[in-house]
């Protein structure tokens, strides 16, 4: 029974460190609340693990109190009976001002997501105009694409031009001779 017993507490324990709060977001706790004060390793450890037992504790109490009632979901309300019951009422008012806020919190991030549904124009006519504007983009720049190899056709050929001026040779200045003129032929 005994070693039973020493199987179920390994067992425990076990789990009890998988399902702790991260170290990161304790000690960033730990320095805002304390910033002057130099905090051990090991104390660090016994606060973490303070910290989960006393989540442990609450969250048992909360589901007890939501069985009691026959509800099948822990609520704000559950988790401030199990602070009363527990004898951390005087908790209370401040775990219910933080509920406020994180209420408040939430609410904002939905206005935003809503923000779209609260134009007023329904998703069918954003979508038409979405694509009219990518239409609109996609002949712009087929328009420029098509500017830019008009402009190099018209490079590449004065280049063309260029280079063959450059090759032909230079002809001579004709000279003129006058056929008319037969009273200089001295033949």
């Amino acid at each position: 029974m005994a070693a039973e017993h020493s199987r179920d507490k390994d067992a425990r324990e076990k789990e009890d460190d998988e399902l702790s709060i991260p170290r990161a977001a304790l000690n960033k706790m730990i320095k805002e609340l304390v910033p002057n004060v130099r905090v051990s390793n090991d104390a660090r450890e016994l606060v973490l693990s303070c910290c989960t037992e006393f989540i442990h504790l609450v969250s048992s109490e909360a589901n007890d109190i939501c069985n009691k009632q026959q509800k099948k979901t822990i609520s704000p309300e559950h988790v401030l009976g199990a602070l009363e019951s527990l004898g951390f009422g005087a908790y209370k008012e401040e775990a219910y001002a933080v509920l406020q806020e994180a209420k408040a919190v939430a609410a904002k991030k939905r206005r935003q997501s809503t923000r779209l549904e609260n134009l007023g124009i329904p998703e069918e006519e954003l979508l038409r105009q979405q694509q009219e504007l990518f239409a609109k983009a996609r002949q712009e720049q087929a328009l420029l694409e098509q500017q830019e190899w008009l402009a190099m056709q018209q490079a590449a050929q004065a280049a063309a031009q260029q280079q063959q001026q450059q090759q032909q040779p230079q002809q001579s200045v004709p000279q003129l001779n006058d056929s008319n003129n037969d009273e200089d032929d001295y033949s």
